[in-house]
């Protein structure tokens, strides 16, 4: 049993960056928790890692932003493992970010294609509300460098695969979000 019946048990999040992605999907998560239902607990699986400065502090601030309500797990790898070992009925799950998971799986020279099926398989036995986030690299120019073509060709695959499986799947533009699916 979903945590909330109008929230699917698997939404797909996508935009640019700075475009609204993680508050709109934060809210999502946020507007299944109401006083009849306070027993709901949200999880939030961050894939970013503070390789420096900035990045600590930008998780930091993000952690803050999110507040006493979440309880965070870091998990730039093993992804769906993760998942299926916190999904439960009463949680809702937020991923954030897909591309930042498929750039550190790739700076480790791991196979996307495989760990992208083991991610639709956790996200298969779902027993609970899952949201993904991912930025949509597709976009742009073609990149000028081997590596940036091959990201940006794992991250599309790998979006219209999460796509296909999801069950609604949002576009977030300048803080608007406009459901494709």
């Amino acid at each position: 049993m979903a945590a909330d019946a109008s929230l699917p048990e698997l939404t797909f999040v996508l935009g640019g960056a700075r475009s609204g992605k993680s508050a709109y999907a934060l809210t999502l998560a946020e507007s299944c928790v109401t006083p009849d239902n306070m027993r709901l607990e949200l999880f939030f699986l961050a894939t970013a890692e503070a390789g420096d400065e900035e990045m600590a502090s930008r998780i930091a601030r993000h952690q803050a932003e999110r507040g006493p309500l979440w309880r965070t797990i870091e998990t730039p790898i093993a992804l769906a493992a993760a998942l299926r070992e916190h999904r439960a009925p009463r949680r809702v799950i937020v991923v954030d970010c897909i591309t930042l998971w498929l750039s550190n799986l790739m700076h480790l020279g791991q196979d996307p294609e495989q760990a992208c099926h083991d991610l639709l398989e956790a996200l298969a036995g779902a027993s609970g509300p899952t949201i993904l986030i991912s930025n949509e690299v597709g976009m742009g120019i073609v990149p000028d460098n081997a590596l940036a073509r091959e990201f940006r060709d794992h991250a599309g695959r790998i979006h219209q695969r999460i796509s296909a499986q999801a069950d609604r799947v949002v576009f977030v533009v300048a803080g608007i979000a406009v459901t494709i699916k």
